[in-house]
């Protein structure tokens, strides 16, 4: 591997530090493999890290066979997410739109699956957007999820 694509995956791992961690919630095989994993739609929930009192979960193809039991299959960019307050909201941090919250690899070194977030004033609500980009190529395959805030009392 050359040395500027180990800078950049360094780059990938220090800049995601600071992302929301997802917590495996289920999963269901979507097509049985003889040799190595399953292919597999995976269910994970991550909480945002700035915003208390919102959970997101999100649903993601996971490519089975030889070289996903190795760790270098690239994943398909489907994923769906679905958002909701799950207590009293409080913003830890200032919001800025667009913000990253969760990041999860989807091949080994250019492919993510990612969520994005922005806040709608006027309507009260935060948007989570969920897509796949790769450093050459995106993909247009996206979902989004709104939360409208209400009092939690």
């Amino acid at each position: 591997m050359s040395r500027s694509a180990w800078i950049l995956g360094l780059g990938m791992i220090v800049g995601a530090a600071g992302l929301a961690r997802a917590e495996e919630i289920g999963e269901v095989t979507t097509a049985i493999k003889i040799l190595g994993a399953n292919h597999k739609i995976v269910v994970e929930a991550f909480d945002d890290p700035k915003v208390e009192g919102v959970s997101c979960f999100i649903s993601r193809a996971r490519t089975g066979g030889i070289r996903g039991s190795l760790g270098i299959a690239e994943d398909t960019s489907d994923a769906s997410i679905n958002c909701q307050q799950t207590g009293p909201v409080r913003f830890r941090e200032e919001l800025r739109d667009g913000e990253e919250v969760f990041s999860q690899r989807a091949s080994i070194l250019f492919k993510r699956i990612q969520v994005v977030r922005f806040r709608d004033e006027s309507r009260n609500a935060l948007v989570y957007l969920t897509y796949s980009d790769k450093l050459i190529d995106g993909s247009p395959k996206n979902s989004v999820s709104a939360v409208v805030i209400r009092d939690w009392n």
